[in-house]
């Protein structure tokens, strides 16, 4: 007896239900949820063969970044990626103006490895690594002391993580006189900026003061660091210094920790504080400086031991370069929502790798966002950690249904890459997503006809 299988059972072990030669992009919607942990426009790309694609807007952006691309993407093969991406990146930014392109990249990238059967990771090149460590950015309820946040970063590793963040800046000392100077009444302009941005009793109040309390937010907060004359006392570096010493007595010394949000001051004292905080063991400090100015980060790397990180904000790879060129990093921190998507972060990371730079990745959003960074993460030779702000959000892993993803996707402080097609991810659950809609954004996979035929000559030579 013959122990080849038979024509039917060959078959049953073929995926026929795409070609991916015919397939083609149907239409584009989007639904918008609040608290996993942010504000994110989730994206279906749909296709003539039946196959769904999911992306994501990052955090806090607005999808009219993605709507207005909607017209040019219609008719398109999604297997096209890099043809696709090229068309379409003229209309993406940094920060968060580049969470369109980057969000509609990814559910190219899904719908790709969906036509052909296999995961993400394995169209980039295949894994480096079966196991994605990530790492887990940490807020303190209440009174935020060093010992509070020690605290709270244990339990963190009681979990699994293996790698540690927290913030350590202004923020934590602004309330403390003698700890920061500026021209007077500066520090409690920004307080009250901060204050009315994030009260609770908006809907009291009228458009026009929303309005106003916007712009008013907007231009405190948006004064680059060179630029807002905010210096750190002797008091305030003291009082920093404590907080990270307090913190490493709790976890102790072997754990990577490390510190971001350092609030909008100038190089000098940043390099004050890096030199403070150098003896504490340091995995990075995070967002020092604004990423644009090359040379001012040239300078704090020379000027402290602790290895000095950016990136989250940077679209496309050619942004990075003058960075590492310069020698102003040791970590590299792409967004996959901002740098163009998958492909580009992946092609970052290997630039990086040739500078001798290691490449974390940021990561504030759902679990779309999430796996399709933890596929470039697994492509990457150079990789770190994964950031996860979801620790907290106990519906996170409800988001997305999946009949190869284990249910829970982050486990003791890890994602396991399995040989799902594409992202992995089945569908997204509404009656989830239905619980967590934007008040203000309601619609659950609306309609977008609106924007079908947007176009223009988009050509950008003559």
């Amino acid at each position: 007896m013959s122990n080849n299988p038979s024509f039917e059972e060959t078959l049953a072990h073929v995926s026929n239900f795409s070609s991916p030669s015919t397939l083609r992009i149907t239409d584009i919607r989007f639904t918008d949820i609040v608290g996993g942990p942010f504000h994110s426009s989730l994206i279906k790309v749909y296709t003539n063969q039946g196959l769904v694609g999911f992306g994501e807007v990052r955090d806090g952006a607005d999808k009219v970044y993605a709507q207005i691309l909607k017209g040019r993407l219609l008719g398109e093969n999604p297997c096209n990626i890099d043809k696709i991406f090229r068309r379409i990146k003229q209309f993406g930014g940094h920060a968060r103006q580049g969470g369109g392109v980057s969000g509609l990249e990814i559910a190219l990238w899904d719908l790709a490895g969906k036509a052909y059967g296999i995961p993400v990771y394995q169209m980039l090149g295949g894994k480096f690594r079966e196991k994605i460590r990530m790492y887990c950015d940490t807020e303190v309820v209440g009174k935020d002391t060093g010992t509070a946040m020690g605290l709270a970063l244990k339990k963190r590793m009681e979990q699994g993580f293996s790698f540690l963040k927290m913030d350590l800046g202004i923020g934590q000392i602004i309330n403390e006189p003698g700890t920061l100077s500026a021209p007077v009444g500066f520090i409690d302009e920004m307080r009250n900026a901060s204050k009315n941005r994030y009260s609770n009793n908006h809907d009291t109040l009228t458009d026009e003061e929303i309005r106003d309390i916007r712009n008013q937010h907007y231009d405190i907060h948006n004064i680059p660091h060179p630029f807002t004359a905010i210096h750190v006392t002797e008091k305030g570096l003291d009082m920093l210094e404590q907080y990270v010493a307090d913190v490493r007595a709790v976890i102790g010394y072997e754990v990577p920790l490390a510190v971001d949000h350092f609030g909008h001051i100038g190089l000098e004292d940043c390099i004050k504080l890096g030199r403070r905080v150098d003896k504490f063991n340091l995995a990075w400090m995070e967002d020092m400086l604004p990423w644009q100015y090359t040379d001012q980060y040239a300078k704090l790397s020379r000027a402290v031991a602790t290895p000095i990180c950016t990136g989250e904000d940077i679209y496309l790879k050619e942004n990075f370069r003058p960075l590492l060129q310069a020698g102003g990093v040791s970590v590299i921190h792409p967004d996959v929502l901002t740098t163009g998507g998958i492909l580009e972060t992946k092609k970052i990371g290997d630039m990086a790798q040739e500078y001798g730079v290691a490449m974390a990745i940021h990561m504030a959003e759902s679990p779309i966002a999430c796996l399709a960074a933890a596929h470039v993460a697994a492509a990457t030779e150079n990789f770190l950690a994964l950031e996860f702000h979801s620790c907290e959000v106990p519906w996170w892993d409800d988001i997305i249904i999946s009949s190869k993803l284990p249910k829970k996707l982050v486990q003791n402080g890890f994602i396991h890459m399995s040989d799902a097609p594409g992202l992995g991810i089945d569908d997204l659950n509404d009656e989830v997503l239905a619980q967590h809609l934007h008040p203000k954004i309601p619609g659950l996979w609306e309609s977008t006809d609106q924007w079908n035929h947007y176009h223009s000559n988009d050509r950008l030579w003559s």
